[in-house]
C-alpha cells in the first residue's frame, strides 16, 4: 500500500469562474482606508466607547470639577473687572468672559483625555491590550481624538448652561461656535494623544502641560482683548493657535471679533491638520509604543 500523496497543483482561475463572489477570494488590490474600518470585527467602536466610558464613569471629577473651576473664575473675574474692563463697546465683561471660560475649560479637558488614558495605559502595563487587536493606527488615531472632542464639547456644555444662571447668553451664530468647538477640541485631543505618546511618566505629561498648555491658553486672550494691549504683545499674541480657537469662539456668541473669523477659521483647521498628520506619523511607526 503506498503513502505516496498526490502533489498540491495551482488552482486555474477558470476553475474559479463559477464559484459565488462571496467564496471567491478578490486578488484586487484593495484601496487604502482613510477612515475608521466600522465593519463589525473593527475594534474601533470598542476602543471609542471605553474612552467615552472612561471619562463619563467619573463624570463628577472630569465633567463636574471643570465647571466649578470656570464658575470660580467667572464669579471672581466678574465682580473684581466688570466696571474696569472695556471689550467690544457693548458687551458686558461678564458676557465677554464666558465664552472664554468655556472655551479654556474644554481645551485642557479635551487635552487631558487622551494624554492621561496613555500614560495610566502605559504605567499600569496595559496598553499592551490595544496594541494586541488589529487596530489600525487610524482607528486608534479617531478613537482617541473624537472621545476628546466629546469631552471637551461636554465640559463647555455644562460651563455655558451654569453661566445662564448669572446673565443671558444667547449663541449669535451656532454654526460658527460648533465649527470652533470642534476643531479646537480636535487640536487639543491630538495634542494630548501626542503628549500621551512622548510621556513615559506623569513629571514629562504634566511638564507638557504647565509649560506649554497652560500658558498658552492663559495669554490667549481668555480674560481680555489683544487690543487692550501694546502693539507688540498684540503681534506676539496673533502667533499663538489658542487665540484664534478663543476669538473665533467669541464671535459665534457676539458677532465681533478681534480679527476676522475667517481667517481665525483658517488658522485652526490647517493647525489641527498639521497635527493629525504628525500624530497619525507617530502612530504608524509605533513610536514608543512597539518597544
Amino acid at each position: 500500500m503506498s503513502n505516496t500523496t498526490a502533489p498540491i497543483r495551482p488552482i486555474d482561475s477558470a476553475e474559479t469562474s463559477d464559484l459565488p463572489a462571496s467564496v471567491t477570494p478578490s486578488l484586487a488590490p484593495q484601496p487604502p482606508r482613510v477612515l475608521p474600518n466600522l465593519d463589525a470585527g473593527s475594534g474601533f467602536p470598542t476602543l471609542l466607547r471605553k474612552e467615552l466610558l472612561r471619562f463619563w464613569k467619573v463624570s463628577f471629577q472630569t465633567i463636574a470639577a471643570p465647571v466649578i473651576t470656570a464658575l470660580l473664575y467667572l464669579m471672581i473675574f466678574a465682580q473684581v473687572l466688570q466696571d474696569k474692563v472695556q471689550v467690544y463697546g457693548s458687551v458686558p465683561y461678564t458676557s465677554f468672559l464666558i465664552p472664554g471660560l468655556m472655551m479654556m475649560s474644554m481645551l485642557q479637558n479635551a487635552f487631558s483625555n487622551p494624554s492621561s488614558s496613555l500614560i495610566q495605559s502605559r504605567i499600569t502595563g496595559n496598553l499592551v491590550f490595544m496594541l494586541l487587536p488589529p487596530l489600525s493606527h487610524r482607528e486608534i488615531f479617531w478613537a482617541y481624538t473624537l472621545a476628546a472632542i466629546v469631552r471637551g464639547l461636554a465640559v463647555g456644555l455644562c460651563v455655558w448652561l451654569v453661566a445662564l444662571f448669572f446673565i443671558a447668553l444667547p449663541p449669535a451664530h451656532p454654526a460658527w461656535i460648533l465649527a470652533f468647538g470642534i476643531l479646537s477640541c480636535g487640536i487639543m485631543g491630538v495634542l494630548g494623544l501626542i503628549a500621551g505618546l512622548w510621556s513615559e511618566k506623569f513629571d514629562q505629561l504634566a511638564a507638557f502641560q504647565n509649560f506649554l498648555i497652560m500658558p498658552a491658553t492663559f495669554l490667549s486672550g481668555v480674560f481680555y482683548s489683544i487690543h487692550t494691549l501694546p502693539a507688540f504683545w498684540q503681534a506676539v499674541s496673533h502667533w499663538n493657535p489658542i487665540f484664534y480657537t478663543i476669538d473665533g469662539f467669541r464671535y459665534g456668541f457676539f458677532s465681533v471679533s478681534d480679527v476676522s473669523p475667517w481667517r481665525s477659521l483658517a488658522v485652526v483647521a490647517a493647525v489641527f491638520v498639521v497635527l493629525s498628520l504628525a500624530a497619525l506619523r507617530l502612530l504608524a511607526s509605533g513610536y514608543k509604543l512597539r518597544n
